[in-house]
């Protein structure tokens, strides 16, 4: 019985040692598994902190885009403008010249209408004294 009792308690204190063996075990996973989850953790902090890096970089180019598209559209408009007075002043000299032309021309053809009016008043009255002669 001896014997017995001395291989119980052998096997006693193999299982303790074999149990102390496997917490250490777990306690060195849990600890490893602690450290894995807190540098995950600091990953997820730094990606979360690029992202927003990058939505406020995109922000300041999406606002730098809108600004530069607001000035161009702003000077095409401003010289849109200029060319619509430019083109309303050389159309509006031209009419001024070409109704100068026209006026000059109708004073002219009123002269003339004049002119053969009053001849043809001096040959009527030519006429009228050649046939009160006769």
């Amino acid at each position: 019985m001896n014997t017995k009792l001395l291989v119980l308690i052998a096997a006693s204190v193999l299982a303790l040692s074999a149990c102390k063996k496997d917490a250490d075990t777990a306690t060195e996973a849990a600890s490893n598994a602690a450290d894995s989850a807190a540098a995950a953790a600091d990953s997820a902090a730094d990606a979360t902190a690029n992202a927003a890096d990058a939505t406020a970089q995109a922000a300041d180019a999406a606002a730098t885009a809108t600004t530069d598209a607001a000035n161009t559209a702003a000077d095409a408009t401003a010289n849109a403008a200029d060319s619509a007075a430019t083109t309303t002043a050389d159309a509006a000299d031209s009419a001024s010249a070409a109704t100068n032309d026209a006026a000059a021309s109708a004073m002219d053809a009123a002269k003339d209408a004049t002119a053969k009016g009053a001849e043809a008043v001096k040959e009527g009255a030519a006429k009228v004294e050649e046939a009160a002669k006769k």
